[in-house]
Order: C-alpha cells, then sequence, then structure tokens
C-alpha cells in the first residue's frame, strides 16, 4: 500500500515539474548543453575485453559489438565466464580518456554505466554484477573525478534493457533484443515489476553517489514495449529530477511521435519533442537533412561501425567526414556524440586518438565558430556550411565554413550584408574585401584555401541580413 502510495505521489510530482518549469526556466538548464555542440562518448564494458571475438573467432567485422552476448546468443552465464577475464581495467584509464577528451574540444562526456548485458560500473548495493561486486573497484567514480579534474561535464548512458536480470521479462517485447529471444525464460516465470524496482534503485545510485550528473542517456524503448508499461518512466524521471534538478536527459524512455519517433530504426526520427518525454532527440549514426528546427538535437555515431570495442573493425571515418560532421551538425543546430571504444584495459585505440587530436587541432583554430553559435540562416550553401552568433547592438557574425574553395578567389554567399560590413579570416585574422551587390555579397578570399578540409570566414554587418 505504502509503495503504491509513492508511486502515485512520484508520477503527481513528475507531472507538476515538467508542467512548472517555464520556457525560460529551461532555456537556463539547457544553455550549457547548447552551447557546447560537441560531447565524447564512451562504450566501455565486459564486451569491450572479447572485442568483438567469440571462441577464437570474429563476430562480425562490422557493426556493434557491445551487443555481442545477443549476437552469438549466449546466456549470462556463459557470456560472463567468457568476458569478465578480458575485463581488467588498467589504473588510470579515466584520465587517459579525460585527456583525450579535453584535447579534442569536447565539453562533456557520456560513459555506459550499464550497457545492454547488464553489467553496472559503479559499485552497486543492489547488484551482484557490476564493477564493485566483481572487480571491488567503482569505475564510474573514477571516471567522474577524472573528467572533472579536467572540467569537463558528465553524462552516463544507461541501458534500461537488461540481459542479465532474471526478472526482466523479455517476452513482453518483439522488438527489443535479448540474446535468449524466442526461447523460454531459463528461471520459468518472471516478474517485470520486481526488474523494474531493481531499475529504479539501480538509477537512484547513480544519481545519489556521484555528485552533480549533468547527462543522463537512456537506452532504449520499442514501439511495443516503452514508457509507463515498460519502465515506470515518469516516476523513473521524477525521481532523477528531484535528485538532479538540473539534469538533462534524452527521448528513449519511449518510442512515440510526441517523444520524438515514428517508429523502430535509428533513422525513425520525428522532429517534434513534448518536453515531459526528454529533452532531447537522439538520431543515431546520422544527421537529419535539415536539422530539427525549435528541437534540442543530438546526433550520436561512431568512429568506425561499431560502439563497443572490436579488434576486426578497421572502417575508420577520415579526418575530413568527422570534423565536415561536426560542422554540418552545428550549423544545422545540433550537437555532436562522438563515440571512442575502448579496449578491455581500458586503453583508448591509437585510431581513435588520433582522429580525436585531427578534431582537436581543428577546433583549436577555429573552435570559436562551433561553441556557442545557432544554426545557419540558410537553406542550402553549394560550398559548405555556415553558423551564426547574434552579437551586441543588433549586430550579426556568420561564419562561413568552406568545404569547396572557389577557383576564381571569390567566396559568393546568397543574402545583402547591411550596414558597416567585415569578413576576415578566422585563423590568423586576415581582414578581407567584402561587396555587396544584387542581393549577394562578394567576399575576395584568395585563391588558395587555408585549410583543406574547411576553412572558416567570419562576417560581421548590422541587422540580420537581407
Amino acid at each position: 500500500m505504502i509503495n503504491s502510495i509513492l508511486s502515485v505521489l512520484l508520477l503527481l510530482f513528475s507531472v507538476n515539474v515538467f508542467a512548472a518549469e517555464s520556457a525560460a526556466e529551461r532555456d537556463a538548464r539547457m544553455q550549457w548543453w547548447r552551447e557546447a555542440r560537441f560531447g565524447m562518448f564512451v562504450h566501455w564494458g565486459l564486451y569491450s575485453g572479447l572485442a568483438g571475438t567469440w571462441d577464437g573467432k570474429p563476430v562480425a567485422t562490422k557493426g556493434g559489438m557491445e551487443w555481442i552476448q545477443q549476437r552469438v546468443g549466449a546466456d549470462t552465464d556463459t557470456y560472463a565466464k567468457h568476458a569478465i577475464p578480458l575485463f581488467q581495467p588498467k589504473p588510470g584509464f579515466a584520465r587517459e580518456w579525460a585527456k583525450v577528451a579535453k584535447a579534442a574540444g569536447a565539453k562533456y562526456v557520456v560513459l555506459t554505466s550499464k550497457h545492454h548485458d547488464g553489467f553496472a560500473l559503479h559499485d552497486s548495493k543492489v547488484s551482484e554484477y557490476d564493477a564493485g561486486s566483481v572487480l571491488h573497484r567503482d569505475l564510474l567514480r573514477e571516471f567522474v573525478d577524472a573528467m572533472h579534474a579536467e572540467g569537463l561535464k558528465v553524462g552516463f548512458y544507461h541501458s534500461v534493457i537488461d540481459w542479465h536480470h532474471d526478472q526482466y521479462e523479455y517476452a513482453k517485447s518483439k522488438q527489443l533484443p535479448h540474446p535468449l529471444k524466442g526461447k523460454p525464460y531459463p528461471n520459468a516465470q518472471r516478474d517485470h515489476a520486481k526488474y523494474v524496482e531493481y531499475l529504479h534503485k539501480e538509477v537512484d545510485e547513480l544519481m545519489s553517489n556521484y555528485g552533480k550528473v549533468d547527462v543522463l542517456w537512456w537506452d532504449f524503448s520499442s514501439v511495443d514495449f516503452q514508457g509507463e508499461e515498460a519502465w515506470k518512466a515518469f516516476e523513473l524521471m521524477a525521481m532523477v529530477r528531484a535528485k538532479q534538478p538540473n539534469i538533462i536527459m534524452n527521448n528513449r524512455l519511449f518510442r512515440i511521435p510526441e517523444a520524438g519517433f515514428t517508429g523502430m530504426g535509428t533513422n525513425a526520427i520525428a522532429a517534434q519533442l513534448d518536453p515531459k518525454y526528454g529533452d532531447f532527440i537522439t538520431p543515431e549514426q546520422h544527421i537529419p537533412a535539415t536539422g530539427m528546427p525549435g528541437v534540442d538535437w543530438e546526433t550520436c555515431m561512431t568512429l568506425n561501425t561499431t560502439w563497443g570495442y572490436s579488434e576486426h573493425d578497421h572502417a575508420w571515418k577520415s579526418d575530413e567526414t568527422l570534423i565536415r560532421n561536426l560542422i554540418d551538425i552545428a550549423s544545422k543546430g545540433g550537437n555532436y556524440l562522438l563515440n571512442i571504444g575502448p579496449k578491455g584495459d581500458g586503453s583508448v585505440p591509437a585510431e581513435s586518438v588520433k582522429s580525436m587530436q585531427a578534431i582537436g587541432a581543428w577546433m583549436k583554430v577555429n573552435g570559436e565558430s562551433i561553441y556557442a553559435t545557432k544554426a545557419s540562416p540558410f537553406e542550402k550553401l553549394e560550398w559548405g556550411r555556415a553558423t551564426r552568433k547574434d552579437l551586441k547592438g543588433g549586430r550579426t557574425r556568420l561564419y562561413l565554413h568552406v568545404f569547396d574553395w572557389p577557383k576564381d578567389g571569390n567566396l559568393v554567399l546568397p543574402m545583402a550584408s547591411t550596414g558597416k560590413t567585415q569578413a576576415r579570416l578566422l585563423a590568423g585574422g586576415k581582414t578581407l574585401k567584402v561587396a555587396t551587390a544584387d542581393g549577394k555579397t562578394t567576399i575576395a578570399v584568395g585563391p588558395t584555401a587555408p585549410d583543406k578540409i574547411a576553412s572558416v570566414i567570419t562576417l560581421e554587418f548590422d541587422g540580420q541580413g537581407k
């Protein structure tokens, strides 16, 4: 009876919390995230030590190896027997990650506190399948301390799916993955309400024991099993908000149009989001063609094709692709959450380090054109992308990211700049000549691109341009 009353009170609290937040209050809470534009994702767990290999053979050369347990159809005991001996985090692993993120120019880092395999990285009092119980370490505490030491904001990715818990009723969904999908429960009967109670207690630990948590990245629901029915989602969100009033949460406790989804699949995204379902939409492995005006969104993406480490996946994205992706996303008003998949000992693959260093080198020179910017005022630019900042005195600054340098040395912008107009190269600050005629602005940029991937030119003028 008492539990039922508490559940009702929490549900009412959640409704009141989201309804009571004004637009101005929400803007203030979201400000740092909107200005950050770039974060680092870290998928790391028992699967990392397996490295995409099972019984001495590659499971695949592409695709997510964080799902290796499901890929090979292993029950949780078999999986743990294979994986635990290979998951041996070295001292200082988190400090290495923090340095990689900082050098890349990322402003926040999100770590998989628990993935679908159910193994939690913190020292849990409600589980024996966690880093504290198995490794006698709180890996999440090491992560949080290391990120904070570098001035980075922290987030936890937390799977509401759980392939380990013996009360998780995987048969309730035909769409959510499970290693034993289609097979009877090994323990005959299950009570999903007991799993939900466990989930809530586990999340309570995450929200209570690590100081300020900036992001909670839920994963994931299906059309046939989501929200209240699957996770007591509103009660869960209310508990999180009560513990962490300023936290930012994504939309994946739900799978309905009002929460930004049109169906299953990573491309099934709706450009709408009622705040009661979360703060931002999560396009996965793709960039929306025209962005999502009026909606907060974040594209999450891998450096190769897998989220969890695989020694067999060598399909690394080029520096050009990664940097231009970041620019493209910022130009459409979104954030870029770029994943590294550390090895079982926590070390970051050399290819990942190299990619993040390349982004960092570009951001060191051009970061001003990404951080705290707004979406481009142009539907399309043939030669690249643009971001915008509104300046004092009614002036506007455009950051013009040139991918294809004009052969004649003249960059043409399809708008007329107004009032006092100034243009310069962001790298080095060289002033450039500007002319406006026939509804167009032409900037004399010269014959050679300063940066072969993306050169940035700033254009300042009065008003918003015409």
